[in-house]
């Protein structure tokens, strides 16, 4: 008898003791619903976290806000770190675990990890990806948004050198300053040589002025990303790549691969699957001609695209 009472009592001290955790924050009336006390990051806490790198000019600032706030509406807690340099500080950041994800373009993160790469097309560049990229790292859909390199001119230029590729520059660009951001020499110098012939007088770092840079005259060619408003703004051409040394450059969420939810992966996916190149350019002139803030630029199209 007295066994049998002593394991009613044990029972219900621990239900007294549940009722008592379960407090005004129970459901339904019942004392042991514990449901609502789920940590947050997990299952029913609305999909995890991530931090949200960006590299330093406005468009992967844009790209970045865009992602964070696709995320925000289904329940990710988020940290954005904007700006916070090139691909060199970035990717170490993100392999490491200290970014859970940034905006990158498929076509640039290759040759990065992969100077001999010769991938051209969307297909290839993205295949090869998943041969090279590291195991702490993954890449999900990429957009049909595209942002390429490209090696410019001004109209003035391309008219009196009589320059529409980038084979007809490798005839006159010893007598040229290329300018671009200030890695662009490491990464494309010896590419340009071998592949088009292209060798230049100097190479100037000029980093996001480089477009500008081309209009004052201080350079005569230059890396602009082919959507940059100031492509328009400032009378430019971008020379034609014939052998294809610029590879595809979509716009592809590039992610530590342990620090992703299925809801990160899963949204991350419905963004680029309505990102297309004709929106980015639109966004991108609100911003640089319009001066409105990405975060604005960023929710006006995740409302009109039904992911806000």
């Amino acid at each position: 008898m007295g066994r049998k009472y002593g394991i009613a009592g044990v029972l219900i001290s621990a239900m007294l003791a549940l009722a008592a955790c379960g407090g005004g924050g129970s459901t339904a009336g019942n004392p042991l619903d514990t449901s609502s006390a789920a940590p947050s990051g997990s299952a029913s806490g609305g999909g995890g976290t991530a931090v949200i790198g960006s590299f330093d000019f406005d468009e992967s600032v844009l790209l970045a806000s865009i992602y964070a706030q696709a995320l925000e509406a289904k329940g990710v807690q988020v940290e954005e770190k904007p700006r916070i340099g090139s691909r060199e500080a970035v990717y170490d950041q993100v392999k490491s675990g200290g970014l859970t994800i940034v905006p990158e373009y498929n076509g640039n993160l290759l040759a990065f990890i992969d100077l001999k790469a010769t991938a051209a097309t969307t297909d290839e560049v993205n295949s090869a990806l998943k041969e090279k990229l590291p195991a702490e790292l993954e890449v999900l859909d990429s957009s049909p948004a595209e942002d390429k390199d490209s090696l410019s001119v001004t109209k003035d230029t391309q008219t009196k050198q009589s320059i529409n590729t980038m084979e007809d520059l490798a005839k006159v660009s010893k007598n040229m300053v290329v300018g671009g951001p200030p890695e662009f020499k490491k990464r494309w110098e010896a590419r340009f040589k071998e592949v088009y012939g292209i060798e230049f007088k100097e190479w100037k770092p000029t980093g996001p002025t480089t477009a500008d840079a081309l209009k004052d005259g201080s350079i005569q060619v230059g890396n602009v990303f082919t959507t940059d408003p100031k492509m328009t703004a400032n009378n430019l051409v971008a020379l034609e790549d014939t052998k294809n040394v610029f590879p595809a450059q979509n716009v592809t969420p590039l992610l530590y691969k342990s620090g992703a939810t299925d809801t990160i992966r899963t949204t991350l996916n419905s963004v680029s699957a309505k990102l297309t190149t004709e929106s980015l350019l639109d966004m991108m002139q609100k911003i640089s001609v319009n001066k409105d803030e990405p975060a604005t630029v960023a929710k006006e199209w995740l409302t009109s695209n039904g992911l806000g």
